[in-house]
């Protein structure tokens, strides 16, 4: 955006506040409003949609008239927000969960396919206020717009004029409250003046029976059971004392927050076409669960001791059906299913002026050949984690060390789903790599020498090739075997062990990402004017890349230049400790889809390896 234009009507990215029920997700604006919200699940039609155009529905419950809040932050150790407000008669505090209870009986809504845990979405969004000082005039406007903003319908009122249904686009929703509502167009509204001590409350339900709280008491409590829930669960947790322990654990609130809890799968962001490029096309839908992803899942969910869910996003893996060749696709849904076709909605403005907004995602029957190393990573560290590999496994592990075996001298897109031409990408190779190695440890586990050796030499060949091909002149890892640019992904050779951390070839293609294919110290993918991804514009650094960096200068030998890095990656946070996917350095500015998984089990994952060499270092003294 100009420095001489207007300001703009979106709120930044990362002023978002992220709310879940692990069913789907929220975010609040610092206004109050919930600009985006999407039910019964992360994937389901938009019922809230100002995140992508003004006029696509919100709900907002604040102070009349006051638009900016004295502070925001989560109850700590939860996904509940608390916005503490000053007006000029008073002081309110506005609470905001998508709430959890106790199960009861079977989820009408959105049916488990795995066993229900003992807690559980009440499928509802609970917003309370209560004035602390003074009087303070609270507001209601709740603004449905269902299917993305082309829906809209009207509100049916009860006599009582304390709760309305709405239906539309396939979904039927009720609003509870203590305060008079009334109608007023599209929106239903409501006003009360509240005095010093006293609380009120609203709650939107989706749920099979539209049940929600019957008093402020009733919301109150709803609150505090989902307070409660989250810290109980952050309280299964392994987390180290240590100075990165604050970080850690919102990362794995942020994890367990993008985790569909019927199926076990995570999904990549809570959102859709929050633009890589500001104002541009980079726009891309992230609801969904890619394959990439799994590796980095289970490394960060068994780090923490989080087998319980390490385990159901496993069985998830398992679950999925696999393409005619035995091959498992990129991504699926988070209900497994295959079919991601990509649309997009024309008549909306998108974030910013960023079109065209994108719903499903073409990338999903892209061959990118990564994928089956991520998912042989997967299935053996989950092996080694419960002793065992479970025999629904075993035909996964052969079906893709197959896959791997037939295509690993086959060009693909590449593990950031390039639009151009098919390349010999050298980190397409290394994850072929992985695969084959991680086959070969699993024939081990199981018994299968034949299979070992077998698989274990397929590996080798596939290392020679890459030593052989995928190094440049001066012995830095290259992008693809037919240029020397460079490329981020190639830090997961570290990641993986390709390489020891004391190979000199692994140490200069480290140091040349850090001091070549940085802005300000912040990785980038690629360059964009060395690369043909298909797409125009320019993008931010990303995240996941600058921590992958970390790792990997942890792995060389570079702790100092890991140590400065990671603290540079915390301080461009988001005040609510969160990450999307790209920060554009020069307008200090996230980008892309928020919360991002993938930045956050980097974050985890960089964690872990400065946290582990500290402890190695203070038990060598």
């Amino acid at each position: 955006m100009d420095s001489n234009s207007p300001a703009s009507p979106f709120p930044p990215i990362a002023q978002y506040a992220f709310l879940s029920d692990c069913h789907t997700g929220a975010l609040v604006a610092p206004d109050g409003s919930v600009d985006w919200l999407c039910a019964p699940r992360f994937d389901s039609q938009s019922v809230f949609g100002s995140l992508l155009d003004r006029g696509a529905g919100y709900f907002r419950f604040a102070p009349y008239g006051i638009n900016v809040p004295t502070s925001r932050a989560y109850d700590p150790g939860t996904n509940v927000l608390v916005t503490t407000w000053h007006t000029p008669s008073g002081w309110v505090e506005v609470r905001d969960a998508l709430t959890m209870a106790k199960r009861e009986g079977p989820d009408e809504t959105t049916p488990h396919t795995r066993p229900p845990a003992d807690d559980d979405a009440e499928h509802l969004l609970v917003r309370t206020a209560t004035c602390l000082e003074g009087s303070v005039r609270i507001e209601l406007v709740c603004d449905p717009a269902f299917d993305y903003g082309r829906t809209r319908e009207p509100w049916v009122l009860d006599a009582g004029g304390h709760t309305a249904d709405i239906s539309g686009a396939g979904l039927s929703m009720r609003l509870h409250s203590d305060l008079a509502l009334g109608v007023e167009g599209d929106a239903l509204r409501g006003r009360h003046e509240l005095a010093a001590g006293e609380t009120v409350f609203c709650a939107l339900s989706w749920g099979a029976s539209l049940d929600g709280p019957t008093d402020a008491a009733d919301a109150v409590a709803r609150i505090a059971a989902t307070r409660d829930f989250w810290r109980r669960w952050l309280s299964r947790a392994l987390m180290p004392d240590h100075r990165l322990r604050p970080y850690v654990e919102r990362s794995a609130l942020v994890i367990k927050g993008l985790t569909y809890m019927p199926t076990g799968a995570t999904v990549a962001a809570l959102t859709t076409s929050l633009p890589e490029t500001p104002g541009g096309e980079r726009n891309w839908d992230y609801r969904y669960t890619w394959m990439r992803d799994s590796t980095f899942t289970l490394q960060a969910l068994h780090y923490l001791r989080l087998d319980w869910e390490a385990d159901e996003f496993m069985q998830f893996v398992a679950d999925v059906e696999p393409d005619e060749d035995g091959a498992l696709q990129i991504m699926y849904g988070i209900d497994g299913r295959r079919d991601l076709t990509e649309t997009t909605r024309d008549e909306l403005s998108g974030y910013q002026g960023a079109r065209p907004v994108r719903l499903g995602n073409g990338a999903f029957d892209q061959k990118q050949n990564d994928v089956f190393g991520a998912v042989l990573d997967s299935i053996l560290l989950h092996t080694r984690r419960s002793e065992r590999l479970p025999a629904r496994l075993w035909p996964i592990v052969k079906s893709q060390a197959e896959c791997a075996t037939a295509i690993w001298q086959q060009p693909d897109q590449g593990i950031w789903e390039a639009r151009g031409k098919p390349q010999h990408y050298v980190s397409s190779k290394i994850m072929c790599w992985v695969a084959m190695d991680r086959a070969a440890q699993l024939a081990g586990i199981r018994g299968e020498p034949d299979l070992q050796a077998a698989w274990g030499a397929t590996a080798q060949e596939i290392k020679d090739d890459i030593l052989a091909h995928g190094l440049s002149d001066r012995g830095v890892l290259r992008q693809h075997y037919d240029t020397d640019a460079l490329d981020a992904s190639n830090l997961l050779a570290a990641h993986f062990g390709l390489l020891p951390g004391t190979d000199e070839r692994l140490h200069a293609s480290v140091l040349a990402i850090a001091d070549e294919l940085s802005e300000d110290g912040f990785v980038l993918r690629y360059r964009t004017d060395e690369t043909d991804d298909g797409m125009s514009g320019k993008e931010g650094t990303f995240v996941i890349c600058s921590f992958w960096l970390v790792s990997a200068l942890m792995v060389v030998g570079e702790k100092q230049r890991a140590l400065d890095l990671m603290e540079r990656l915390l301080r461009i946070a988001s005040p609510f400790g969160l990450y999307a996917e790209e920060f554009e350095v020069a307008a200090a500015r996230h980008l892309g889809n928020i919360p991002q998984a993938f930045s956050h089990l980097a974050l985890i994952e960089a964690s872990a390896r400065i946290i582990l060499a500290e402890r190695l270092e203070e038990m060598s003294l």
